[in-house]
C-alpha cells in the first residue's frame, strides 16, 4: 500500500505540470487582452502600458511561466486580476459548496441507480425493469441545462415547491443536486444490473441458495458485494466530475461553488484565476482517483497493489 500510494503521488507532479503547461498557452493564445477587459475599451493606452507592467504581462513568456510554476510549488495560485485576492482563499472559500452539492448528488444517484440495477437484476423482464431502462436512455440522452430547466419549471415556477435558485438552506440543494446526479442514476443502473446478473447465475450464488439462506441477504451480501468493482469505478468517476464539472448546474441554480468561479474568471479573462482552478480542479480530480484505487482492496482482497 505505501509503495503504491508513493508511485501515485509521484506521478501527479508530472501530471499536474502538463496541465499547468498546456492551460498556460492555451490562454495565452486565445484571442482577448485581459488588462482591456479590467480597464473597459475606453481607457488609454498609457494606463494599459502600467497594468501590463505591474501584472508583469509584458514580460517574455517563459519567464512568466517560469514565475507561475515558482509560485505554485510554494503553495501560491496567484492573485484575481479581478478581485485582487489570493486564487487559492477564493477557491477554498467556494469548494465546501461544491462538495456539498457534489455530495448530495452522489448520495441520489448512488441510491436511486444502485437500487434500481440490483431490482432489474433480481427481476428481470418485469415492468419497473423496462421502464427503468427507458428512464436510463432518456437520463444519458438529455443535456444537464435542459434538465435543469425542466426541473426549475415543474417544481420552482408551476408547483412551487422548491426554490428555483441560491444558496439559503437545505431546500435550494434539491434541485440541483437532481440535475447534476440524473445522468449518473442512469449508468449506475445500468452498470449495477449488468455485474448484478452475471454474478447472480455464479455457483457460489447457487449454494447460497441451496444452504437456504435468504433472497434478501444471497442478492445484498453475497451477490452485491462481488458485482461492487464496476460500481465502484463509476461512482469514483462520477464524483471526481461532479466536483470539477459542475459548471453549467451551478451556474443555472446560482449555485456559490467554483464552477461559477471559474466561469466568471473565463468570462473576465482573469487568467490567473482561471489556471489556478484548473489546476487545483486537475488535483481534485487525481486525488478522487486515487481514493477510488485504495478502496479496491477494502471491497475485494483479490486486488493487488501492482
Amino acid at each position: 500500500m505505501t509503495r503504491f500510494l508513493l508511485t501515485r503521488l509521484a506521478l501527479l507532479v508530472p501530471t499536474l505540470l502538463g496541465v499547468l503547461a498546456v492551460t498556460f498557452l492555451l490562454l495565452y493564445v486565445a484571442p482577448g487582452d485581459p488588462v482591456q477587459a479590467m480597464v473597459g475599451e475606453r481607457a488609454d493606452a498609457q494606463t494599459i502600458a502600467r497594468l501590463q507592467a505591474e501584472l508583469h504581462l509584458d514580460d517574455p513568456l517563459p519567464l512568466q511561466f517560469a514565475r507561475y510554476v515558482g509560485g505554485v510549488a510554494r503553495g501560491d495560485l496567484g492573485t484575481s486580476y479581478i478581485t485582487r485576492r489570493p486564487i487559492l482563499g477564493d477557491l477554498l472559500q467556494r469548494f465546501p459548496a461544491t462538495l456539498q452539492l457534489a455530495g448530495a448528488a452522489m448520495l441520489f444517484a448512488a441510491v436511486t441507480g444502485i437500487g434500481i440495477g440490483i431490482y432489474g437484476a433480481w427481476r428481470p423482464g418485469s415492468w419497473p425493469d423496462r421502464l427503468s431502462a427507458l428512464g436510463a436512455y432518456l437520463g444519458v440522452s438529455f443535456p444537464v441545462y435542459w434538465v435543469g430547466l425542466l426541473l426549475i419549471l415543474i417544481f420552482a415556477v408551476t408547483f412551487r415547491w422548491l426554490p428555483p435558485s441560491g444558496a439559503r438552506g437545505p431546500l435550494y440543494l434539491v434541485l440541483p443536486a437532481l440535475t447534476l446526479g440524473m445522468r449518473s442514476v442512469a449508468f449506475l443502473s445500468r452498470m449495477t444490473r449488468a455485474a448484478m446478473q452475471e454474478v447472480l447465475q455464479s455457483d457460489f450464488v447457487r449454494t447460497a441458495r441451496a444452504k437456504g439462506l435468504g433472497e434478501g441477504r444471497v442478492v445484498l451480501h453475497h451477490a452485491f458485494r462481488n458485482a461492487l468493482l464496476p460500481v465502484l469505478t463509476v461512482l469514483g468517476l462520477d464524483f471526481g466530475s461532479y466536483l470539477t464539472g459542475s459548471i453549467l448546474t451551478e451556474t443555472i441554480f446560482s449555485w456559490p461553488g467554483v464552477g461559477r468561479y471559474v466561469l466568471t474568471a473565463i468570462d473576465k479573462r482573469d487568467l490567473p484565476a482561471v489556471q489556478g482552478s484548473i489546476l487545483f480542479l486537475s488535483l481534485v480530480f487525481v486525488l478522487v482517483n486515487l481514493l477510488t484505487d485504495m478502496l479496491y482492496a477494502r471491497v475485494d482482497p483479490r486486488v493487488a497493489y501492482d
